[in-house]
């Protein structure tokens, strides 16, 4: 046993010396390899190349030069926050805007370009002085709101263009509310421009949630993106601009920073170095890729006409649609073959189709239900209706956001405290409104003997279908702009004279037309009555 382990061991050692001899005689050894595979020369190596490397070894090729990109200077807080307020804010009234499509879609576009300017304008603003409004700077800075403006003109003329869509109360939402965009140029207090705005939007804008609360999500989703775009905008103003925009009293001329602005490259990061060159000896680039494939599209034969299309294809053949025709003999006529009249049977005139009935013409007022008075605030609408010989006058504390909505109140007087948005009143018998200012307007619709008193200010009234109506204006409201059609018996009350008397003044109601051949146009005269 012992001698057979001895055995084995002496043959393992035999083994091991005879493969130390051949590693050895493989070292001492010079290997050439083949230039054409680089990968072997680097991985595989003998004991001389690693002694005494060669000289294509040695020599590396040169590395690219990579251009250093310049670093990008940070935004203010401010422009940061500005930008998160166009991603969240505007591009969801967009969204919702693209949702309806059409004229509104179009708007809302020119409502983002007015956005996208105006963060143009207050990025100059953190790096330019302040441009002097009252010198020769005057045309730098109408150039800098030139973009603003034309953004505005745009919103307007759209609502303008399309005074006879069904969108019109959409569109003039977004008209009266994009003069939010002139915040920018308010010194004091800036953010309430902002809320004011959103009150003028809101006079429209409560009109299409009216009309469309329960019939379509869409429009009502619409509404709220757009008056939420004025929320956010007003908490921005507060927080970075409570007092107007500060511009930099360090920095340089407004017109040089809008220059460099604009040459400056939109593209954030800088395009990629080209490729290094291949190394000496690699292998050669890949080949070009090949042609794009063709697509074959098989021509499908048009399909023929179906339905009214059909018939009127045929007609346009001309003589040749009777082609098909043949010529019916005499025996074969109604008129002229009895037999075939007595066969003949006239269909049951019972299978006629029955004519719609007439619309139910509505109930007059005096047949109605009467409903309970209501008068509540529900967000920042007031609904006041259903006040009949009410014995003491309803008051109410309005705020500048809301809107006043009066329906069916006869023989009540009304009076409105504060400064609100807009009034409407409809369907009402002798009542008396009193208002001390509003942000927009009166409008009054089918109403008779109705009687408005303006303490403060008003900008519009409008008056449609109205039988009789009294409006007193304050020395603030002279300039008041009042809209009538439909309407009779209109007397305006002005204060006049060195005792501050009223003096009542009737609106005309009978018109005169006729063409003018010169102008090639109608002509309108308001006719005056001398008596």
């Amino acid at each position: 046993m012992a001698q057979n382990n001895i055995h084995n061991l002496v043959t393992l050692i035999k083994r091991l010396e005879a493969a130390t001899t051949r590693l050895e005689d493989i070292a001492s050894s010079t290997i050439e390899l083949p230039q054409a595979v680089p990968a072997l020369t680097a991985t595989v190596a003998t004991p001389s190349s690693a002694a005494s490397p060669t000289p294509q070894q040695t020599a590396s090729a040169p590395s690219p030069v990579v251009p250093k990109q310049a670093p990008q200077e940070p935004l203010p807080e401010s422009i940061e926050e500005f930008d998160a307020f166009i991603d969240h804010s505007v591009n969801k009234y967009v969204k919702a805007s693209n949702k309806l499509g059409g004229l509104i879609a179009e708007q809302a576009s020119k409502v983002l370009e007015g956005f996208k300017q105006q963060r143009r304008f207050l990025l100059i603003s953190t790096k330019a002085k302040k441009p002097d409004v009252t010198g020769s700077e005057m045309v730098v800075y109408q150039e800098l709101l030139k973009p603003i403006n034309e953004a505005l003109m745009a919103v307007g003329s759209i609502k303008e263009s399309s005074r006879g869509s069904p969108v019109f109360s959409q569109l003039s939402a977004v008209a009266e509310g994009i003069m939010v965009l002139a915040w920018v140029t308010v010194d004091n207090k800036p953010f309430k421009h902002v809320e004011e705005s959103l009150g003028s939007a809101q006079f429209f804008g409560n009109r299409v949630l009216k009309e469309h609360k329960d019939k379509d999500p869409d429009q009502v989703e619409w509404v709220q993106t757009f008056y939420q775009v004025f929320r956010d905008l007003a908490e921005y103003v507060k927080q970075y601009f409570p007092n107007g925009i500060p511009w930099n009293a360090h920095g340089q001329p407004a017109a040089e920073v809008a220059k460099n602005l604009d040459s400056a490259p939109t593209g954030s990061a800088a395009a990629p170095p080209p490729p290094p060159p291949p190394a000496a000896g690699g292998a050669p680039p890949p080949p070009p890729p090949g042609p794009p494939p063709v697509l074959q599209i098989k021509e499908q034969p048009a399909s023929k006409p179906e339905g009214m299309g059909a018939v009127f294809s045929e007609l346009n053949k001309g003589e040749s649609v009777t082609k098909g025709l043949r010529k019916v003999d005499k025996s074969e006529m109604t008129h002229k073959n009895p037999s075939l009249r007595a066969g003949s049977t006239v269909g049951d005139s019972s299978a006629r189709g029955k004519s719609p009935a007439p619309g139910k013409k509505p109930k007059p007022e005096s047949m109605r239900v009467k409903k309970p008075p209501k008068k509540e605030l529900d967000g920042n609408k007031w609904t006041i209706e259903n006040f009949d010989k009410h014995p003491t006058p309803i008051e109410i504390e309005a705020e500048m956001s809301h809107s006043i909505l009066i329906s069916r109140c006869n023989q009540t007087t009304i009076i409105v405290k504060g400064k609100a948005n807009a009034v409407t009143v409809e369907n009402t018998q002798r009542l008396s409104l009193v208002i001390d200012s509003l942000v927009s307007t009166v409008d009054v619709v089918k109403s008779s003997n109705f009687a408005l008193q303006v303490l403060g200010t008003l900008p519009t009234i409008l008056l449609d279908q109205l039988d009789g109506a009294q409006v007193y204006l304050s020395k603030e409201s002279t300039s008041t702009r009042i809209f009538s059609s439909k309407s009779a018996s209109i007397n305006v009350n002005v204060l006049s004279g060195p005792d501050d008397d009223y003096k009542e003044i009737p609106l005309p109601s009978q018109i005169c037309s006729y063409y003018d051949e010169e102008k090639g146009d109608m002509v309108n005269e308001i006719v005056d009555h001398a008596g």
